[in-house]
This record gives C-alpha cells, sequence and structure tokens, in this order.
C-alpha cells in the first residue's frame, strides 16, 4: 500500500474532526463523506458519556481537538520524515489498549496502519464507541485499510507482534504472556511539573490544565509537584482557580469527598481549595483530585532524582529546566512525534 494514501487518509481524517473543535458543530462542503459520518459522530460526542461516566463532552472534544491540531499534512510529513517506509513488515500486530481517556490508543492504531502492518485491536470496555467510529471513516476514505484492520472481541491469536497498555500488575502477565513475539509493554506512569516559585500567574493557570483535563485520568496529567523548601502555594492555588467548575461534575466531586475524607481519617496535613487537595507524598501517582508534591533544597537534587526515577515519569513540566521539559499548559496536546514511555513505536513496527 502507498505511504502517500496512507497520509492522505489520515489527512482526510484530520479535515473531519476539525469540524468538532468548537461549541457549535458546522459541516464544510469539503469534508469528505459528511453525508454519511457527520451526524453520527455528532450524536456520538453528545452520547459518549452514557457508556463511560468520565467522558463528558467537553473532554472528549479536547481529544477530538489534540487529533484534529495533530493529522494535518505538514505534521503527517514531518513525523514520516525520519524513517524508511520502502516496505511494509504485513505483521499482525496486537494492541491492547487502555481507556482511561478519549481515544487513548489512536496513537498506537494509526502507527500500525502507516508502518504498513495489519493491527488487531483489543479494545478496553471503558473506550469501545469513539475508536472504532474512527477506523470506520478511515476505512471507507481508504478502502485498504479494511483488510488491515480488525477488531478482537474474545482471546486475541494469530499475532505476530504486540503493544500492550496497562497497569504494573497486568504488565507483568503482559510480558509472560507475549514473551515469544517481538513486543511493547506500557506500564503505569505519571506526569510531574517541576517549579521555582518563579512561575507567572499565566504559566499557572496553564498548568492547571496539565492537572485538571480528563479529570486527572491520563498518564500525561500532572499528578506531582517539585516545589523548592519555604515554596507558598498561594499562586499555585490562584492559578488551579481556573478550573474551579470540576467540582461541579457529580463523579469527580465524589472521589474529591472521598479521597479528602481518607486523607483527614489518617491524620494526613493537607492543603485544600475546595476541589483540590494537596498532600506532602514521596509516590508519584495521586488519586482523582489530590495532587502531591514533594520538596527540594537544589534544583541540581531535584533534576537528579527525576532522572533516577525516569521509568515512572512520562511528562516533566516546567519553564525549560530539564531537556526534556514540556511547556505549561501542553501534556494533553501531544505530537505524533511525542511517544508514550519515550519508546519509539514507529521504528518498533518498521522493523519487524
Amino acid at each position: 500500500m502507498d505511504l502517500e494514501a496512507k497520509k492522505k487518509a489520515f489527512v482526510a481524517l484530520g479535515n473531519f474532526l476539525r469540524q468538532f473543535t468548537a461549541n457549535e458543530f458546522v459541516p464544510s462542503e469539503e469534508v469528505e463523506k459528511n453525508d454519511t459520518f457527520f451526524s453520527s459522530f455528532e450524536a456520538l460526542i453528545e452520547t459518549s458519556v452514557h457508556y463511560n461516566g468520565w467522558f463528558v463532552k467537553e473532554q472528549v472534544l479536547v481529544a477530538v481537538k489534540s487529533w484534529a491540531d495533530a493529522l494535518t499534512e505538514k505534521n503527517i510529513t514531518k513525523w514520516c520524515s525520519n524513517y524508511d517506509f520502502s516496505r511494509e513488515p504485513l505483521k499482525k500486530v496486537g494492541l491492547i489498549l487502555a481507556g482511561n481517556v478519549p481515544l487513548v490508543g489512536f496513537h498506537d492504531l494509526i502507527s500500525v496502519l502507516l508502518s504498513g502492518n495489519i493491527a488487531l485491536v483489543k479494545l478496553s470496555s471503558n473506550d469501545q464507541k469513539l475508536l472504532p467510529f474512527l477506523a470506520q471513516y478511515l476505512q471507507v476514505i481508504e478502502p485498504q485499510f479494511s483488510e488491515r484492520l480488525v477488531f478482537i472481541d474474545g482471546k486475541m491469536e494469530g499475532f505476530d507482534a504486540v503493544i500492550a497498555t496497562g497497569s504494573n500488575n497486568t504488565a507483568r502477565y503482559f510480558d509472560y504472556y507475549f514473551n515469544s513475539v517481538p513486543h511493547v509493554i506500557r506500564k503505569n506512569r505519571n506526569s510531574i511539573a517541576l517549579l521555582t516559585g518563579k512561575e507567572t500567574a499565566e504559566q499557572l493557570t496553564e498548568l492547571s490544565k496539565d492537572i485538571f483535563t480528563y479529570y486527572g485520568l491520563g498518564c500525561r496529567n500532572v499528578s506531582k509537584l517539585f516545589v523548592p523548601r519555604g515554596y507558598s502555594f498561594d499562586a499555585f492555588f490562584q492559578g488551579m482557580y481556573a478550573q474551579k467548575e470540576v467540582i461541579y461534575y457529580e463523579r469527580y466531586a465524589n472521589n474529591y469527598d472521598y479521597n479528602k475524607a481518607v486523607f483527614l481519617m489518617s491524620e494526613f496535613k493537607l492543603l485544600d481549595n475546595g476541589f483540590l487537595t494537596l498532600k506532602e507524598d514521596a509516590s508519584y501517582a495521586s488519586p482523582i483530585s489530590s495532587v502531591y508534591y514533594e520538596y527540594y533544597d537544589s534544583l541540581e537534587d531535584s533534576i537528579k532524582i527525576l532522572q533516577e526515577n525516569h521509568e515512572k515519569i512520562q511528562c516533566i513540566v516546567s519553564d525549560g529546566l530539564t531537556d526534556d521539559s514540556i511547556a505549561f499548559g501542553q501534556t494533553q496536546q501531544p505530537e505524533l512525534w511525542d511517544y508514550a514511555d519515550q519508546v519509539d513505536t514507529l521504528e518498533f513496527l518498521l522493523k519487524l
């Protein structure tokens, strides 16, 4: 299958998704197959919350916009420029997807298709509607994808390689079960923010997006702060105020009440603004509605700690304090070449 045909299909999908990035959805006559897909996708966005209570319309639209921004001809061309597509492996790649945030496994899917392999997709029970819809759109736009994209309901069999995402516990099972084939196994990771106390009000407001988007359920959500000893959290909480409406969502509010009660009963010292608690803790994974923090005595020491714990970290948010830092407010806007766990998925797939 020709690389340009694949790229053209992904660009068409990006054009389709771009119709759903504003509050009011407006169909464009220039978008392919709109008569078949526009109304159905509009309805799916509105009803996704019925299949997963965390997938409210506003959060689904964040994911849709992220993919609309990513799937442009310029971005796709840049992504492909570093690889050799002279051969198609045509291997059957099993994809075991997560479902914690909308379309979280879509990057793996398009990577398999772009690399010239066949995707055997095992969906998470938490995200069974959005990704198959976009897959169907791709298959209609480019019929050659139809034989390269299969959704698996039962036991996955007949695969030549696997990309699996799960918890640390399931990762041990995946490592054992898929040991005989090439595989990429993703475990739990969390994102952190490295602060100095010199951040601007705008940067801290942007940081609130990194914390609260998808209600904090994603590995790219900031769940831990590193702050200098003596740091005042006043400016931080002022920045978080931009997300105050989150407490009016029942599921989030229930988690806030429950986790706060558990902390208080355990007599932990908390900082609290009415919709977010802060707790001093060495762990990286904090519960929903809470962010952990840890003091450092020098930036050098904190950066060394992050380097030693890199396998636990997905993203580092800071004002350029580390070579791999992400700007405030950008963790949920990854580029196509920003790979989960820093493992180059496309390189892995092209070498099969």
